[in-house]
C-alpha cells in the first residue's frame, strides 16, 4: 500500500521536544499576567477577567466551527486533484487526516510504525494482483456474454426469418398440391417410339401418268410413320442392290460416304420391317471405266466416245442419251411394294454436273418413289414431294470454315461478277429475245461510266476442256475450283443465271450457288420467279440472295448500289450459316433430305442426345458428410425466397408442337432442325391474364398479382414465366479445401436445384474428404478428360433450364446469385452474369482485337466462371461449335468462356446481360488462380482474333448497362422494403 506521507524516527522525536519548549514558554507567559493584573483595581480585574473569558469561549467556538469546514475543503481539494483512476491513494491519505486531527504524539508514533510494516509487507499487494485479475476476468466474462447475447440475438431473427421462409414453402406446395389435383392435361414427356412390324404390302403397279400427279397425301403411306416414330430409314445397301445398267456403278466416294454417314444418324435402322422411308442410292452413276479417273469431267468424255459406238436402249431421247438406270431392278427390291410407295431415290451429282446423266429418271415412271436430285424438268418435278437437293462438291464431314472467306468488309473489290460460256447440245437452242437484251445490257452494264467495278466474262478465257456430247443447255464454269473461289473471295455479288430449256433446276445452277454462298458472294438469281431452289419447303431464300425476274436486269445496278452495308453483311451471313448447315458436306446434305422428309410428315425429330454423367464414386461408397456454415453469406433478417423441394424444368413439352409453329424458325434461325431438345430459350411466354384465367398452373406471382415489395416480392418468383429452378455447375481440378467452402457457403439458396460437380482431374476425390450437406443433391461427376470443354458438358442430370455455370473459387453472396437467376429469367436466351469484360481493337495494327478486363463505360461478354446461361447453348456448344474453337480451348486450357460468349452472339445477335456492379468474383482467400498470370490474357488475345477467324466475322456486341434491382437507390417509406437489401 502506498503512504500519503512518510515520517522517519529523528524527525517525530524533534517535534516531541518543540511541543514541550512551547508548553513552558505558555507557563511563564501566564505566570507575569497574573502578576500584573493583581495591581489594577479589582473592577477592572473582574472586567478584564469577564472579558478574557468572554474572549476565549468565542474564540473556541470559531476554532470548533472553521476547523471542520477547513478539514472538508482540505479533503474535497484533494480528492479533486487526485487521479480519478487512484483510488488506493485517495482513501489512505483520508484516514491519515482524520488520524492526524484527533491523535496525541505517541499514536501518531504508533501508526507510522504500523503504517512501515504495511509498506514493507507483500500480502497486500498480491491480494491487490489477485483482485485486479479477477475484475479483468469479470469484464472479460461480461464481454463474452455481450458477445453470446448478440449472436442469440442474430439466431433469434434467422429462426425467425427461416420460419417465414418454411411457412411460405408449406403454402407453395399446398399451392402445388392443388394445382396438381386440378391439373386436366397430360404430363407430356419423352415419347416413347412406336415402329411398324411388318413389310410393306404388295400394290398393284401404277402408270407414268398417275405418278406425275403423286402428292404426300394421295402416294404415300402414313401408317408406317406414327407422330412417335422418330422417322425410321432403311438404307438399301448399294453394294448388295445394284440398279445399274451393265457397265455403270455408283461413284466410289458417294457409295462409302453415304453409308458411313447414315450409320451416323439416329433415323437409321437395320429391320426394313420397322422402317417408315426406304432409301435407294441410284447416283452419281458412272462408267466403270471412268471410276479410277480423279476428273469430273472424264466420265462425260468416256460417255461421248460410247455414244458414237453403240446405242443405248434409249437413246432415241435427245433428253438421255445413255441412262444409266434399270428400272426393272428397281422395280425389283425387295420392299418396293408394286408401287414404290415411301421409296427415296438418292441421285447425288458430284463429279459429272452438266451431261444428259444428272436426270437419269427422266421420263422414267418412278410409280410413287420421291425423287431427290439436282436436275427437274418442268413436267417432271412434282412440287411438295419431290425434292431438289445441290451436288455434293464438299467433303464427308467436319469442320468446313477453312473454306469460307471472311464476311467483313462488306464491299468487295467488285460490285457483280459471272464468269461462264453457254454451252448448247448438239441442236442449236432457239433464239430467246429475252436472253440475248439480258446478256447485251449486262455487258453494256460493266463498259458503263462508274466507280462500281463488274467483272463479267460471258465466254471461258482460257477455254475449257468441256466438249461434250450430251451437254445440255447450261451455263458451264470457268476456270478451276481454286479460280472461281479466288474471284468469288473478291466478288460483292455474284450473278446466277438460269438453265436453258424447260428446267426448273439444273446441277450446273446449284454448283454456282454452293460456290457464292461459300465465298461469301450473295446470289443474284436472275429468273428465279421461273425455278426451283433447294429445301424451297423449308429454306428462306429471299433471306440469302437476291431473287429478281428476269424483266428487272434494268434496274439490276441500282438496287445492288441501294443494298445497306448492314443488310448485305446480314444476306451474307445468312447464306453461310445455309452453307454450313444443309449443303457444306456429305453428312450435311444427308441430314437435311431426311430432315426435309420428316418436317414434311409432320414428325418430331429425335431428342437430343445427352452426356451421360458417371459418378467419381463407386456404387457402394458413400461419402463423408459435414454441417455447412450457417449464414456465411446472407443477411439474418434478410429472406430471399422459400425452401422448396428439388423440382426440375418440365421437359419436352412441345414435342409435337415446336417444329410445327416455329418451323420456319427451326430451319432459317435456330439452324437446328435435326434434334428435339428438352426446352428451348425461345419457349413463348404466356399473356399477362392467362395466368389468372385458367392457365394458373405453375405460376407463382408476385403479391399473388397485385405485387408489392420485400416481403411479397421473397415469397414469389413472380416474371412472366411458371417456377422453376437452377443448377450450378462447378468445374475443379485438384482443390478439395476451395471447393468445401464454395460448396458451404451454398447452404440455404433458394430455387436452387442440384449442385454438378464437374470432376477434371483424373485422381479420385480422398476417402476422408468431408462434404458439406447443404440441403440439395450433388453430383461430383468424372469428366472424360482434363478439358475446360467439359464446363459445358450437358450431363443428364442437369434437370433444369437455368444453369449457374461457376469457378470452384468464384465467392457470390445469396442475393448476388438470386438477383441474377431473377434477370436470366427475363433474359433466357442470353448470357447472364457478373464479371463483364470486352474486346478492344488494336488501334496499331488496325487488324486485330485484345482481351480487355479493365473498368470500363461498354462491354462485350459476361464470363461463365459467374454466369446463367440455358442448357440449350450446352447441347450446341458440345455438337454443334466447330470442332477447332473446342481444340484451341484444350491447346490453351483458356478461353472457354470466350468461346460460349461467341456461340450466344452468334445464334442471337444480342450482347450479354451483366448484373450488379460486381466486376470480379474470386474468393479474397482463395489460392492465385491462372487468371493472374501475364500469359492467360496473351493467349485471350489470340483466341478472340481465332475464333473470329472461325465464325468469319466477330460476332460479340457491345452493351452500355447493367441491371439493378428496380428499386435499387430509389427512396422508399420507412415502413417499406426494397426488393433486396443491397442490390
Amino acid at each position: 500500500m502506498s503512504l500519503a506521507f512518510d515520517v522517519d524516527n529523528s524527525s517525530g522525536n524533534a517535534a516531541y521536544h518543540n511541543l514541550a519548549a512551547n508548553s513552558v514558554n505558555d507557563t511563564n507567559k501566564v505566570t507575569a499576567t497574573t502578576s500584573l493584573s493583581s495591581s489594577l483595581p479589582q473592577r477592572y480585574r473582574l472586567w478584564m477577567r469577564h472579558c478574557r473569558l468572554y474572549k476565549l469561549t468565542l474564540l473556541i467556538l470559531l476554532l470548533l466551527v472553521l476547523l471542520p469546514l477547513l478539514a472538508h475543503r482540505k479533503l474535497l481539494n484533494v480528492e479533486h486533484d487526485a487521479p480519478q483512476t487512484d483510488v488506493h491513494r485517495s482513501r489512505p491519505l483520508l484516514d491519515a487526516y482524520e488520524d492526524f486531527s484527533a491523535m496525541r504524539a505517541g499514536d501518531l508514533k504508533m501508526r507510522i510504525e504500523e503504517m512501515l510494516r504495511i509498506k514493507a509487507s507483500s500480502t497486500v499487494s498480491v491480494e491487490l494482483r489477485e483482485l485486479e485479475s479477477r475484475r479483468q476476468k469479470l469484464q472479460s466474462d461480461i464481454s463474452l456474454y455481450n458477445q453470446k447475447i448478440e449472436e442469440l440475438k442474430q439466431e433469434l431473427l434467422r429462426e425467425q426469418t427461416e420460419l417465414e421462409r418454411l411457412k411460405i414453402s408449406v403454402e407453395q406446395a399446398q399451392v402445388a398440391q392443388r394445382e396438381a389435383v386440378q391439373r386436366n392435361t397430360p404430363d407430356l414427356a419423352l415419347p416413347r417410339t412406336l415402329l411398324p412390324s411388318y413389310l410393306p404390302r404388295k400394290m398393284n403397279a401404277i402408270s407414268a401418268g398417275v405418278a406425275a400427279s403423286c402428292e404426300i397425301h394421295n402416294c404415300f403411306d402414313h401408317s408406317r410413320c406414327s407422330l412417335t416414330s422418330g422417322l425410321p430409314v432403311y438404307l438399301y445397301d448399294p453394294d448388295v442392290y445394284n440398279v445399274q445398267h451393265a457397265g455403270y456403278d455408283i461413284d466410289g466416294f458417294l457409295k462409302t460416304t453415304i453409308k458411313q454417314t447414315l450409320g451416323y444418324n439416329a433415323h437409321i435402322v437395320r429391320d426394313p420391317k420397322q422402317a417408315c422411308i426406304y432409301l435407294v442410292l441410284v447416283g452419281e452413276a458412272l462408267l466403270e471405266q471412268d471410276l479410277l479417273r480423279n476428273n469430273r469431267y472424264a466420265a462425260q468424255e468416256q460417255a461421248a466416245e460410247q455414244q458414237q459406238q453403240e446405242r443405248s436402249p434409249s437413246s432415241d431421247d435427245a433428253g438421255n442419251l445413255s441412262p444409266s438406270i434399270d428400272m426393272e431392278k428397281l422395280y425389283k427390291l425387295p420392299h418396293w411394294g408394286g408401287d414404290g410407295r415411301n421409296h427415296v431415290l438418292l441421285n447425288l451429282a458430284r463429279r459429272d454436273l452438266n451431261s444428259a446423266r444428272t436426270n437419269p429418271l427422266l421420263e422414267q415412271n418412278t410409280m410413287r418413289a420421291i425423287i431427290v436430285q439436282s436436275s427437274f424438268d418442268r413436267g417432271q418435278f412434282r412440287p411438295g414431294y419431290d425434292l431438289i437437293v445441290p451436288p455434293i462438291l464438299g467433303p464427308p464431314g467436319g469442320d468446313v470454315w477453312q473454306e469460307c472467306a471472311s464476311m467483313v468488309p462488306a464491299r468487295r473489290k467488285f460490285l457483280l461478277t459471272f464468269q461462264g460460256e453457254l454451252r448448247p447440245t448438239s441442236a442449236a437452242q432457239p433464239a430467246q429475245p429475252l436472253d440475248d437484251f439480258i446478256l447485251d445490257h449486262l455487258r453494256d452494264m460493266s463498259r458503263s461510266a462508274t466507280q462500281d467495278q463488274f467483272m463479267l466474262q460471258f465466254q471461258c478465257v482460257p477455254a475449257t476442256e468441256q466438249q461434250d456430247a450430251d451437254t445440255l443447255g447450261d451455263w458451264t464454269l470457268c476456270g478451276s475450283d481454286s479460280s472461281r473461289k479466288q474471284l468469288l473471295k473478291d466478288s460483292t455479288y455474284v450473278l446466277i443465271l438460269p438453265p436453258l430449256g424447260q428446267r426448273v433446276s439444273s446441277t450446273l445452277m446449284l454448283a454456282r450457288l454452293y460456290e457464292a454462298l461459300r465465298s461469301g458472294a450473295v446470289p443474284v438469281i436472275l429468273g428465279a420467279d421461273e425455278l426451283r431452289l433447294p429445301y424451297a419447303e423449308t429454306i428462306d431464300w429471299r433471306r440469302v440472295a437476291l431473287l429478281l425476274p428476269k424483266a428487272r436486269i434494268t434496274e439490276l445496278h441500282f438496287l445492288l448500289r441501294a443494298v445497306q452495308d448492314a443488310d448485305l453483311l446480314l444476306l451474307r451471313r445468312q447464306g453461310r450459316l445455309i452453307w454450313e448447315r444443309y449443303l457444306s458436306s456429305v453428312q450435311a446434305t444427308v441430314d437435311t433430305v431426311i430432315a426435309s422428309l420428316r418436317d414434311r410428315l409432320g414428325i418430331p425429330p429425335r431428342p437430343v442426345p445427352s452426356f451421360v454423367a458417371q459418378s467419381v464414386f463407386n456404387s457402394t461408397f458413400i461419402p463423408l458428410k459435414s454441417e455447412p456454415p450457417v449464414g456465411m453469406d446472407t443477411e439474418p433478417e434478410e429472406s430471399l425466397g422459400p425452401i422448396e423441394p428439388p423440382y426440375a424444368s418440365p421437359a419436352f413439352r412441345r414435342n409435337y408442337t415446336v417444329l410445327r409453329i416455329h418451323s420456319r424458325e427451326a430451319w432459317n434461325d435456330w439452324m437446328d432442325p435435326f434434334y428435339l431438345y428438352p426446352q428451348l430459350p425461345s419457349d413463348p411466354a404466356l399473356p399477362s391474364e392467362a395466368k389468372f384465367m385458367g392457365s394458373h398452373t405453375g405460376f407463382r406471382p408476385i403479391g399473388k398479382g397485385i405485387g408489392g415489395a420485400g416481403k411479397e416480392f421473397s415469397e414469389a418468383l413472380g416474371g412472366n414465366y411458371p417456377r422453376e429452378q437452377f443448377t450450378i455447375v462447378i468445374l475443379t481440378y485438384e482443390r478439395e479445401q476451395v471447393l468445401m467452402d464454395s460448396l458451404g457457403r451454398l447452404y440455404g439458396l433458394p430455387y436452387l436445384h442440384k449442385v454438378v460437380v464437374v470432376w477434371n482431374s483424373p485422381k479420385p476425390p480422398l476417402d476422408d474428404l468431408r462434404w458439406p450437406d447443404i440441403g440439395v443433391p450433388v453430383a461430383v461427376v468424372r469428366a472424360p478428360r482434363n478439358s475446360l470443354n467439359n464446363r459445358f458438358l450437358p450431363f443428364d442430370v442437369i434437370e433444369t433450364e437455368a444453369v449457374l455455370s461457376v469457378d470452384d473459387d468464384a465467392h457470390l453472396r445469396h442475393d448476388e446469385i438470386l438477383f441474377g437467376f431473377r434477370v436470366w429469367r427475363e433474359h433466357r436466351d442470353r448470357v447472364v452474369g457478373f464479371p463483364g469484360r470486352y474486346h478492344a481493337w488494336d488501334l496499331s495494327s488496325n487488324s486485330m482485337w485484345h482481351y480487355n478486363s479493365n473498368y470500363s463505360c461498354e462491354l462485350s461478354m459476361v464470363l461463365t466462371g459467374a454466369a446463367f446461361i440455358h442448357k440449350y447453348y450446352m447441347y450446341l456448344y458440345t455438337s454443334q461449335l466447330p470442332q477447332a474453337i473446342r481444340d484451341k480451348v484444350d491447346e490453351y486450357m483458356n478461353c472457354e468462356d470466350i468461346a460460349m460468349n461467341f456461340l450466344v452472339s452468334h445464334l442471337t445477335r444480342r450482347p450479354p446481360v451483366k448484373v450488379t456492379s460486381r466486376w470480379t468474383f474470386r474468393c479474397p482467400t482463395c489460392p492465385v488462380s491462372l487468371s493472374e498470370d501475364d500469359t492467360h490474357f496473351q493467349e485471350r488475345h489470340k483466341c478472340i482474333n481465332f475464333f473470329s477467324q472461325v465464325f468469319g466475322y466477330t460476332p460479340l456486341l457491345n452493351t452500355q448497362f447493367r441491371a439493378d434491382s428496380i428499386l435499387f437507390k430509389t427512396r422508399i417509406p420507412h415502413d417499406k422494403q426494397k426488393c433486396f437489401k443491397y442490390i
